[in-house]
C-alpha cells in the first residue's frame, strides 16, 4: 500500500535539499515523510540513509564554503593593507613605457654583449619622437638617460612615453633585449576584482607584474 503523501514529501526532500536546505526546513520535512509512512510498508531504511547521508555532506559543504570565503576575506584585507605600504615606493615592471620629467630612464636587460644599441622613443599617439644611439653595451641590465628633446631639440612635454630598443653584436646580428621600467607607486587601484598599482600616475600594473623595489 503506498501513500501518496509519503512520495510526494520525499520529492519535496530531495528537490529542495539539491538547492540550499537549513536544518530546521530538513528535520520538518523528514518528520512529516515518516508521519505518513505506512507501517506495513515503512520506508525503506536505504532510501532513508541516503537521505541523512545526501543532507549531511550539504551541511558540510556549506560549512566548508563558508569558512572559505572568511579566509579568503581575511587575507584580501591583508593584502590590501600591506598594497598601502607600496605607496611612494619605486619598483621596477616589465614592460616598454617611461615616465619623462625633464628626463627619463629607460631600461632593458640585453642577452648578450652589443656592439650597438639605438633606441626609438615614441609618444602617447605612437609617434615616433626621437632616436638615441646608446652606444656599445654589455650584455645584462642596463640603463639610458633621455633628456626628454626629440629628434630636432625641443623639449617634449611630461608624460608617458613608449620605447624600442635595438641592439646589434659585432657581426651585426640583432640581440635579444628585454625592457623594464622604474616608477613611483602613486595610488592603489581595485577594479573588477583585480588590484593594481598606479605608477607615475598614469599606469596600472598589476602586483605579479612587479620585479624590484627600491
Amino acid at each position: 500500500m503506498e501513500i501518496s503523501g509519503v512520495s510526494s514529501v520525499q520529492s519535496g526532500i530531495q528537490s529542495v535539499a539539491g538547492k540550499t536546505l537549513g536544518k530546521e526546513e530538513f528535520m520538518n520535512l523528514l518528520l512529516k515523510q515518516l508521519s505518513y509512512q505506512d507501517p506495513l510498508n515503512p520506508m525503506d531504511s536505504t532510501q532513508f540513509t541516503s537521505q541523512l547521508t545526501q543532507f549531511s555532506s550539504l551541511e558540510e559543504l556549506n560549512t566548508i564554503n563558508g569558512t572559505l570565503n572568511d579566509v579568503l576575506a581575511f587575507q584580501h584585507s591583508m593584502q590590501n593593507a600591506a598594497i598601502a605600504n607600496f605607496i611612494g615606493r619605486t619598483v621596477k615592471v616589465e614592460g616598454d613605457s617611461t615616465y619623462l620629467n625633464d628626463k627619463a630612464e629607460i631600461n632593458y636587460e640585453l642577452a648578450a654583449d652589443a656592439a650597438s644599441v639605438k633606441i626609438s622613443i615614441y609618444d602617447s599617439s605612437g609617434n615616433l619622437v626621437a632616436t638615441k644611439d646608446a652606444g656599445a653595451q654589455s650584455k645584462g641590465a642596463n640603463k639610458f638617460i633621455w633628456d626628454g628633446k626629440d629628434g630636432q631639440g625641443n623639449q617634449m612635454p611630461e608624460g608617458t612615453y613608449t620605447y624600442e630598443v635595438d641592439a646589434k653584436d659585432v657581426a651585426g646580428e640583432p640581440v635579444s633585449a628585454v625592457t623594464n621600467s622604474w616608477g613611483q607607486v602613486t595610488g592603489v587601484v581595485f577594479e573588477d576584482g583585480n588590484t593594481y598599482l598606479v605608477l607615475d600616475g598614469s599606469r596600472n600594473v598589476y602586483l605579479s607584474e612587479i620585479q624590484a623595489i627600491q
